[in-house]
């Protein structure tokens, strides 16, 4: 764990340094007194990058597809035959989409309030050590999350604010699904929802100027207590940071390392046996992450195209230690439409 926080803070103070070099403008503030740039920049991926000024509001969508293909074992990829030798059923492949619902308002130019409602369906693959396949699914509206974006410091065309979320238990944990055993609940990764209330607290550092932007958030989610499966999912810590160039008024592109650290589940749902298959035990569900993340925004200038943004990021991992054997993430495709008035 020492070595992961270690990585997380070199990110961070890459960050605070090389992106924040050459001589910094001063932001170009409207009547508000804040700026223009407040949200045309920053990477799609990012949640609560940005706050507004007092009564301004937005509503956002993003569609995200994540695509997992084998197995990994710290940082070995494992074939399924090796999985085989020490569970009746291997994983072979999941996907994952997310549809997500955010809306935003700010009461007054500290305080930004947002709210955002995901929509997951999950599909997992298998193989036995017979030689059979399947395939499970689920699919439902995940935990409703709420958060206050608290600005802390000010000065220049420069800011940091405090993220400060909670999620709600509104997403399933119970899903079931048709399998060679029957009718059985899903393994932890198949559910919806965390099943406790969780605490999202952050950190976000934003720069701006005409020509571009930069940034990096430390996040976090602490799960509260055991669900009534008698588990709790892992908690994570979350770094990252990113720059953005503009290259004309309605056009930029972005650049984002991030690096994710997660503990294995405590507790065991007793319906699950974590012999059979490796997404079902509570052991093999831990590891660290570094992705790197590429992206580009269309931002609206003027008649009813105004105040509208369609950004799209493809992130892919370049560095992977998961406590397996585990599916290993390949890339996940990020697309976002903002409106703000």
């Amino acid at each position: 764990m020492n070595a992961r926080i270690a990585l997380l803070t070199a990110i961070l103070i890459i960050c605070g340094t090389g992106m924040t070099g050459g001589k910094l403008q001063a932001a170009h503030e409207d009547h508000t007194g804040h700026s223009h740039h407040d949200h045309a920049y920053g990477p799609i991926g990012v949640m609560g990058d940005h706050t507004h000024p007092d009564g301004a509001r937005m509503i956002s969508y993003r569609y995200m597809f994540m695509e997992m293909n084998g197995n990994r074992d710290g940082s070995d990829r494992i074939s399924a035959s090796e999985v085989l030798e020490d569970f009746p059923v291997s994983p072979t492949d999941m996907n994952m989409w997310m549809h997500m619902l955010g809306g935003m308002w700010a009461p007054t130019d500290e305080v930004t309030l947002m709210l955002m409602l995901p929509y997951v369906r999950n599909e997992m693959d298998h193989v036995t050590r017979m030689g059979g396949t399947f395939t499970t699914e689920s699919e439902g509206s995940g935990d409703l999350k709420a958060a206050a974006l608290i600005s802390l410091l000010q000065w220049g065309c420069q800011t940091i604010h405090i993220n400060a979320g909670v999620s709600f238990p509104t997403g399933s944990i119970d899903e079931k699904d048709e399998t060679p055993m029957g009718r059985v609940r899903l393994p932890y990764p198949m559910q919806i929802g965390s099943g406790t209330f969780d605490l999202h607290p952050g950190l976000t550092y934003l720069g701006q100027r005409d020509d571009g932007s930069w940034g990096g958030q430390v996040s976090g989610t602490v799960h509260l207590g055991e669900n009534d499966n008698d588990y709790t999912l892992g908690d994570r810590i979350c770094g990252t940071t990113w720059t953005a160039y503009k290259w004309c008024e309605w056009f930029s592109s972005s650049l984002r390392v991030e690096i994710e650290s997660w503990k294995n589940i405590s507790g065991a749902d007793s319906r699950l046996d974590p012999t059979l298959v490796p997404t079902a035990d509570p052991d093999r569900r831990g590891g660290t992450q570094v992705d790197l993340g590429l992206g580009s925004s269309l931002l609206g200038q003027a008649g009813v195209l105004k105040g509208h943004r369609l950004a799209v990021e493809w992130e892919w991992p370049i560095y992977r230690d998961l406590d397996g054997p585990q599916l290993e993430t390949d890339w996940v495709w990020t697309v976002g439409w903002q409106k703000t008035w």
